[in-house]
């Protein structure tokens, strides 16, 4: 984070502050623009790792992903609805009213699949088939949606859909604080009774956990993440692949220290993705879900053709 404080288009060391009224531009650049997407990039990653690791680790799938399995375009579609229809929601939830529409989305598709894991007949492939099949079905109404919007309105869609922290401000930052990180330390809590579900639905039954009520508490606080995420940030994919799978293979699958590890490594690969994203071309900005997904598709590539 202090790193990233440093870096900038404008390129001027955080000591420097240290001699600035706060009238001065300078700080408000950094106060006021800087600091809050650094804080954004950081939540925003912290929910999206954490997510697929509960994904992953709810659906015993290492290929569970929001993306990958349709979630986070499910949020994006209602939250599609709500810039084509600003009206949907009444004025008293104008604040949470994207987070609101995001998080429907994404826990109806949670739902969906989780109905679908539940069926004698599922497995790995046919799982990952079920998200390519949810992705062309809303990316087709999403596209549908983008025609009869207008220019203002295609832009700022356009934008949302290639992942963007380019409007993170402390309203959106304590927006999105309220809801992502109690929803992480609802998940913490419950990181124990994950770990006994990799043993079976049954095995865990026997061990004294509720089960299906289990199943619904994370299904509900990981679309809380993934809903909140997309609303302030648009779609970003694979950090939800990517980071659980890599800490996973250093430090084992017990998701007491699994959950924590992947929200503070998720929340750096982020942070860092959007300081290349602001810099590398300075002082136009690429998509942070570009560079992610530069980075994730070829990890997802490995992941399909490693030896077993």
């Amino acid at each position: 984070m202090v790193l990233s404080a440093n870096t900038g288009a404008l390129t001027f060391p955080v000591s420097q502050l240290l001699s600035l009224s706060f009238d001065d531009p300078l700080m408000n650049i950094w106060l006021n623009i800087r600091l809050p997407r650094i804080l954004l990039a950081v939540i925003v990653g912290m929910a999206l790792a954490t997510s697929g690791a509960v994904m992953q680790g709810l659906f015993r799938n290492p290929l569970a992903d929001s993306g990958l399995l349709g979630i986070s375009s499910g949020a994006g579609l209602l939250v599609g609805l709500s810039v084509l229809f600003p009206t949907i929601f009444p004025p008293i939830m104008m604040l949470y009213g994207k987070m609101f529409a995001a998080f429907l989305g994404s826990l109806f598709i949670c739902f969906l699949i989780y109905l679908y894991s539940l069926h004698a007949e599922c497995n790995l492939a046919k799982m990952v088939l079920l998200g390519v099949a949810i992705n062309a079905i809303i990316g087709a109404v999403m596209g549908c949606l983008s025609y009869i919007s207008d220019e203002a309105q295609l832009r700022q869609m356009s934008l949302w859909s290639m992942g963007h922290l380019g409007k993170g401000s402390w309203e959106l930052v304590l927006v999105a604080t309220s809801l992502i990180i109690p929803a992480l330390l609802a998940i913490l809590v419950l990181s124990h009774q994950l770990n006994i579900l990799q043993l079976g639905d049954e095995d865990a039954h026997y061990l004294g956990i509720n089960v299906i009520r289990l199943k619904q508490y994370l299904l509900v606080f990981s679309a809380i993440l993934i809903g909140t995420s997309v609303a302030v940030s648009g779609i970003i994919a694979f950090v939800g692949l990517v980071v659980p799978h890599m800490i996973r293979l250093r430090i084992g699958a017990n998701h007491s220290v699994l959950l924590p590890a992947s929200a503070l490594a998720g929340g750096c690969l982020l942070l860092s993705a959007d300081t290349l994203a602001r810099t590398v071309v300075a002082p136009t900005e690429i998509p942070v879900g570009l560079l992610t997904s530069l980075i994730g598709g070829p990890y997802f590539l490995w992941l399909i053709l490693r030896h077993k």
